[in-house]
């Protein structure tokens, strides 16, 4: 598993809520912070896709990334401190035109995991709003973030044979 990228975030006062810790949303904005820090990093010297300096830059101005979907295992509360909480990412996926973010919100050594959680991004066209394939560069600068999945402790359990969940049959109706 490639070493994950560790990033520093004050919790800020702000983020307590009245149960007087970081509120369940805040945590979506931590992973929020978390990717554009890693989306603008530079590339090691030897890793420099065509003149690109990081991950943004082979993403260009034609192209954004959208969240498609998240996920988040709250494991421990995080209480107002004044040592920051650190977001470790790395890739766990790439698709066609997606790919996958894991994250732990840990302390500084990693002792205390606060939460764990997925993300989903999928490259699209400013032009035309729709899904983009990731260049090979892309698919390379990813690659070098790439790690194993998120050890989540709770999955939701699988419907039995034969039962299919109302969501599900509301979308394959829409088809």
């Amino acid at each position: 598993m490639a070493q994950a990228i560790q990033i520093s975030l004050q919790v800020r006062f702000g983020d307590i809520d009245a149960y007087n810790h970081v509120n369940n949303v805040v945590y979506l904005q931590y992973l929020e912070d978390a990717r554009v820090q890693l989306i603008h990093t530079p590339f090691a010297a030897d890793r420099t896709a065509r003149g690109a300096a990081s991950f943004n830059d082979l993403i260009g101005d034609e192209l954004f990334t959208l969240v498609g979907r998240n996920e988040i295992e709250y494991l421990a509360p995080i209480a107002f401190r004044t040592e920051p909480v650190f977001v470790n990412i790395w890739v766990t996926n790439v698709g066609g035109s997606s790919f996958d973010f894991g994250y732990t919100i840990t302390d500084a050594d990693t002792s205390v995991v606060f939460a764990q959680a997925a993300t989903s991004m999928v490259l699209v066209s400013r032009g035309t709003g729709r899904p983009v394939r990731l260049t090979p560069a892309q698919r390379a600068a990813l690659e070098t973030w790439r790690g194993g999945p998120v050890p989540f402790r709770r999955r939701p359990a699988e419907s039995p044979a034969g039962v299919v969940h109302p969501a599900v049959a509301a979308v394959e109706g829409a088809l």
